[in-house]
């Protein structure tokens, strides 16, 4: 403790006592000019009055020697009379200007300046002499024959320096031991009480009262109320740090943006928007959010970070609720951030949307063994419209550094374009769904100009590693670039793009989980809806309508099941609800008729006394109706043929709150790298689907507990709000680098310059 004081002690004095000297030793210096000139200007006053005082003890005397004409009484008078130790010399002068009688040490260099050119009565002046500086001191004398005579008085003035200089050293010495004992008293005062305020704050937080009210008496009061409210900060972050490193939340989203990230402007930009304005058969307009994992995700990140999301407004009704600047403010219940609507022609949309993106690219990147269309007036409608995009996000920009976040793989084109636009953007693509490896990819006739578009991003995002290497793979072959794959960069033209892994999840909690009745009440409420017979396992599956969900894989699996194990023939049941999806492309509409036509099929086989295997729901849910599903089922089957991730997996884990049920899961899904304990399948494997199935029958309630137990903390750990924050931590950081780039690129610009010139 006695350390502590004298480390704390010593550093008052260097703080605050050594300033307060160096200052006031400033502060002499700059005044001593003027002390000069008062200290002269009082001397020479002084001397001034001496010569008045002489001048009227010999003035009459004098007077009376200059009319008798007496040249030698005289200057015997004035030598006798000249007895001050600075009076040097005493001369008369007539009125010519010429020396009559002077004293015999008068020093040369004073003379006489005729009374017409004098410098008034009474005049005084400085002259250098032989002796020095001397002040010489004019008196007119009349005389009683009306000549005009003067007299000089010629003081040492050399003694004005000297006792200057004595002055100076007196005046130094006051301020400086002034200063220092005001110092000293200042710092022993400083010390004591601060010692006293900090001996009652550390009090204070020993006795865990400092998030309380401030008790403390006297003049601490103000100073401790600070530090308490600091210690309440500091606290308040260090829960925000452990909060967003462990258990990520909406809170600690908005802390990423606002302590990492500076609360930039940030944009979303995506195809599917995600609230959509319909009317209705009565000509009201219903808002629904579609069934889109990507809307999923994102949604609750722009709740938490507000911001625009610019989308396609594909609604009947979108025109009619958004201002003249197409925007609307979202959720409608309750809006905390801006929706901005594109709009397209229909034959934008064809090429576009359901040509290139849907009919080219997604088989193409899909492992689904359809065959990608690909046709020249669709590349040019993509083009167009990332362009007409990319006009949307400019115009909503207000800044010259915003992060924008690109969704999927609409847009592979908007990286490069928004570039151009605003070349400070900070540009995040994360591509939903799987990238394929270098020679599946090779099929598209404009794979150069996709890839080059995504690598103007700063961040290009994908679910897995593998996808990440798949496109490092594709980029080494087709595109000219330098590649680094330990740190996972490819630079392209000066740009350098980061590419990295982020797996998407869900929003945890759930925001149903407090509305939705218990699993317990749902499993009776949907039994009762669809009709399925209390001795029956509901399986359950949720989709869109696409071939690379798996859905006739599926019901294959099921029907192998029922064959080879009769005894479980009106002992389980699948729902399938199925969002119906692109229902103007060909391969969709023929998927929906086999789909349907699989499921007459199956159950006119295996249907007996109420009970069908199957029940198809083909329409879309809303997310409150399929929390509730997710409740209700025993079991549920995701056996995606090649997925990115799947939010369905993750959701129906998240809606688990009893601990109860049982996932089977594709090992072609994102989603089997982190749910380890699922029952991962083979989608193309029936026999190893179907003994999936009798497995999640069979399973003992421990053992289905411990299982939901790992998923669920899982998807609670790796939550949307982690996704999010993680990719917004490293463009926070892709940021910084690029603000210390430019700093460095216009310092070389400046030093340039200079040397230059």
């Amino acid at each position: 403790m006695m350390r502590d004081s004298t480390r704390m002690l010593r550093t008052f004095v260097l703080r605050f006592a050594l300033p307060i000297v160096l200052l006031s030793a400033a502060a002499a210096a700059v005044s001593m000019p003027l002390i000069d000139r008062l200290l002269s200007d009082w001397l020479r006053g002084d001397i001034q009055l001496r010569s008045e005082a002489v001048m009227q003890n010999i003035g009459p005397t004098v007077q009376r020697l200059l009319e008798s004409g007496d040249a030698n009484e005289l200057a015997q008078y004035l030598n006798r009379v000249n007895n001050n130790e600075h009076l040097i010399a005493i001369i008369t002068c007539d009125a010519s200007g010429t020396v009559q009688t002077s004293t015999a040490a008068a020093p040369r260099g004073v003379t006489c300046t005729p009374l017409g050119t004098g410098e008034g009565r009474d005049a005084t002046r400085v002259v250098d002499t032989s002796l020095g500086s001397v002040q010489i001191s004019q008196f007119p004398l009349d005389m009683p024959s009306g000549a005009r005579r003067t007299i000089l008085l010629a003081y040492d003035s050399s003694f004005m320096d000297r006792r200057g200089s004595i002055l100076h050293e007196y005046i130094v010495a006051f301020v400086l031991v002034g200063a220092v004992a005001l110092s000293l008293l200042f710092v022993l005062a400083g010390w004591w009480s601060f010692k006293r305020w900090v001996l009652a704050l550390v009090s204070d937080i020993r006795g865990r009262r400092f998030l309380e009210d401030a008790t403390s008496a006297g003049l601490a009061l103000p100073l401790l109320t600070q530090f308490r409210q600091v210690l309440r900060e500091v606290e308040a972050s260090q829960r925000l740090e452990i909060e967003y490193q462990e258990n990520w939340t909406p809170t600690a989203l908005q802390h990423v943006v606002r302590e990492f990230l500076e609360s930039p402007e940030l944009l979303v930009i995506s195809n599917r928007e995600p609230y959509i304005h319909s009317f209705d058969a009565d000509g009201q307009v219903r808002v629904q959010v579609p069934a889109s994992g990507m809307v999923t995700a994102l949604e609750p990140i722009m709740k938490a970070c507000a911001g625009t999301w610019i989308a396609h407004g594909s609604g009947d009704a979108d025109r009619s609720v958004v201002d003249r600047r197409a925007r609307i403010g979202v959720p409608p219940t309750s809006p905390s951030y801006q929706l901005r609507r594109v709009w397209l022609t229909k034959e934008q949309e064809a090429g576009y949307y359901y040509g290139l993106s849907n009919e080219g690219l997604w088989p193409l990147c899909h492992l689904a063994y359809v065959r990608p269309e690909f046709r020249a007036s669709d590349w040019q409608q993509y083009v167009d419209v990332n362009r007409k995009f990319a006009e949307a996000a400019t115009e909503e920009i207000q800044g010259t550094s915003p992060v924008v976040l690109i969704q999927d793989y609409h847009f592979a084109l908007l990286p490069a374009e928004l570039r151009k636009r605003c070349a400070d953007a900070t540009i995040v693509l994360f591509w939903h769904i799987p990238w394929p490896n270098a020679e599946t990819f090779g099929v598209c006739p404009w794979k150069r100009e996709l890839i080059s578009g995504m690598l103007q991003a700063d961040i290009l995002g994908f679910h897995t590693r593998y996808h990440c290497q798949n496109f490092l793979d594709a980029v080494d072959r087709f595109v000219e670039g330098q590649i680094d794959k330990e740190h996972m960069t490819v630079t392209i033209r000066g740009h350098k793009c980061q590419i990295a892994a982020y797996p998407i999840s869900i929003e945890w909690p759930s925001p149903w989980e407090a509305s939705t009745p218990s699993a317990e009440d749902c499993r009776r409420i949907i039994r009762s809806r669809y009709a399925i017979p209390e001795g029956a396992a509901l399986g359950l599956g949720v989709e869109r309508w696409d071939f690379t969900k798996g859905i006739l894989e599926r019901f294959g699996a099921l029907k192998y099941l029922l064959e080879t194990r009769p005894k479980l023939r009106g002992r389980v049941t699948l729902l399938q609800i199925v969002a119906p999806s692109r229902s103007k492309l060909p391969a969709y509409q023929a998927l929906q008729e086999r789909t349907i036509a699989v499921v007459d099929d199956i159950n006119r086989q295996f249907s007996r006394d109420g009970w069908q295997p199957i029940i198809l729901v083909p329409e879309h849910q809303e997310a409150p109706q399929v929390f509730e599903l997710y409740r209700a089922a025993d079991f549920c089957l995701v056996n995606s043929l090649h997925d990115g991730m799947n939010l369905v997996a993750k959701e129906f884990v998240a809606a688990r709150d009893d601990e109860d049920g049982v996932l089977i899961l594709s090992t072609f899904a994102g989603a089997s790298r982190e749910l380890l304990e699922a029952l991962l399948v083979n989608p193309y494997d029936p026999i190893e689907t179907a003994a999936a199935i009798e497995v999640a029958l069979q399973m003992d309630r421990a053992e289905r507990r411990e299982r939901m137990q790992l998923m669920r903390r899982t998807v609670k750990q790796n939550n949307v709000y982690r996704w999010a924050g993680r990719i917004l931590v490293d463009a926070a950081q892709i940021r910084q680098r690029q603000r210390l780039e430019r700093h460095t690129q216009h310092q070389h610009l400046r030093n340039a310059r200079v040397a230059s010139a």
